[in-house]
């Protein structure tokens, strides 16, 4: 029962893991290096991350600088995030790229504040599957005879705990995001 228990838990704690990591790839007007983390760029015939090409960084409030190691790898570099979509075209001068983020309008303001809810709202049905996965699976142990009813009943109360926090923590982070969103 405490390996379901544990195992319960450290599944809700990836998937809040999963949307803050979701969330730091979203695009907000500000530069964030995040953003480049999921383009990947064909080094000879390797797929590679741009931060494992270049330096990356924060060289203005919306400006990001890409700064290859290799000077060979940089129209690839350019090629990739062309190719992404994250909707900023690089500026590209010979030695470095730059990608310059414009400002958000209230509208696509908007538009972003949904997309926090819409992806908050996925993993509070995800955390809600882990529960009655976990409850199908302590009514197997309590039908197999290794619990009791008593343990069952508090079996699922830690369940339902687990699940509250967990959708907590999930509310929080989305309100958090938002405000961010709606601050810039």
């Amino acid at each position: 029962m405490k390996d379901t228990l544990k195992k319960c838990e450290e599944r809700m704690i990836k998937r809040v893991d999963h949307l803050e990591v979701e969330y730091k790839e979203i695009r907000a007007g500000r530069a964030n290096p995040n953003i480049l983390d999921r383009i990947m760029v064909d080094y000879y015939g390797a797929p590679t991350a741009i931060n494992a090409l270049a330096a990356v960084s924060v060289t203005e409030a919306r400006t990001l600088t890409i700064q290859p190691w290799d000077a060979t790898v940089l129209k690839s570099i350019e090629r990739a995030i062309q190719t992404s979509d994250i909707g900023i075209n690089p500026q590209n001068d010979g030695k470095t790229i730059r990608l310059i983020f414009p400002p958000l309008t209230e509208d696509r303001r908007k538009e972003i504040v949904k997309d926090i809810a819409k992806m908050a709202e996925a993993k509070k049905v995800h955390v809600r599957n882990i529960r009655r996965d976990t409850i199908d699976d302590l009514k197997k142990l309590k039908k197999n005879g290794d619990i009791t009813e008593d343990d069952l009943k508090n079996a699922e109360k830690k369940v339902q705990d687990l699940t509250d926090k967990y959708i907590k923590s999930i509310d929080s982070l989305s309100d958090a995001k938002q405000k961010e969103v709606m601050s810039i």
